[in-house]
């Protein structure tokens, strides 16, 4: 890369006259590029590692995308299908949770709100069944009730998720 100025042999001084005038004028402005870039990206520290968890973020994603589906405008008894299958998605969310080490006191009282939730969805459904009535009130209050429990679950991991780390996120766990 040839510099932007004409140099002499005689050790980097410019031909020119000014020439070291211009010199230090475009480090300064260079400098002053660097400074404001510095202010525009937060001064933070790239060497961090990225803490957004982009897979426990895909599998959130694809719980509420599930959950939105599945029970979307359904009748009780289908919509208590679909709740049984989310297991799958919230066992896998509660791994990628814990090897993250983002467990914390709310996610845990989330996680037994959704087991009692569950349990009452599955009481409910005995006695609607023993009953012959699907659309028995409490059966659809216990679905209601586990759908909200799923949604406070998503919401608590996604704040859990999306909380940045202690200091500057270089520190271990």
């Amino acid at each position: 890369m040839t510099p932007c100025f004409p140099r002499s042999a005689a050790h980097g001084r410019t031909a020119a006259p000014g020439g070291t005038l211009r010199a230090a004028a475009s480090l300064a402005s260079l400098a002053s590029v660097a400074v404001l870039a510095a202010f525009a990206t937060g001064c933070r520290n790239d060497t961090a590692p990225a803490w957004g968890y982009p897979d426990l973020k895909a599998t959130l994603g694809s719980l509420s995308r599930a959950l939105d589906q599945g029970c979307a405008d359904a009748a009780p008894e289908r919509c208590a299908d679909d709740l049984d299958r989310l297991g799958a998605l919230a066992d896998r969310a509660f791994g990628l949770a814990l090897e993250h080490g983002l467990l914390d006191a709310a996610y845990v009282d989330a996680v037994h709100d959704l087991d009692r939730a569950r349990e009452l969805r599955i009481s409910a459904a005995a006695d609607a069944r023993a009953r012959r009535d699907p659309r028995y009130a409490p059966f659809r209050q216990a679905v209601a009730a586990e759908r909200l429990a799923y949604r406070r679950l998503l919401a608590t991991l996604e704040s859990v998720r999306t909380a940045p780390p202690p200091g500057d996120g270089t520190a271990p766990f």
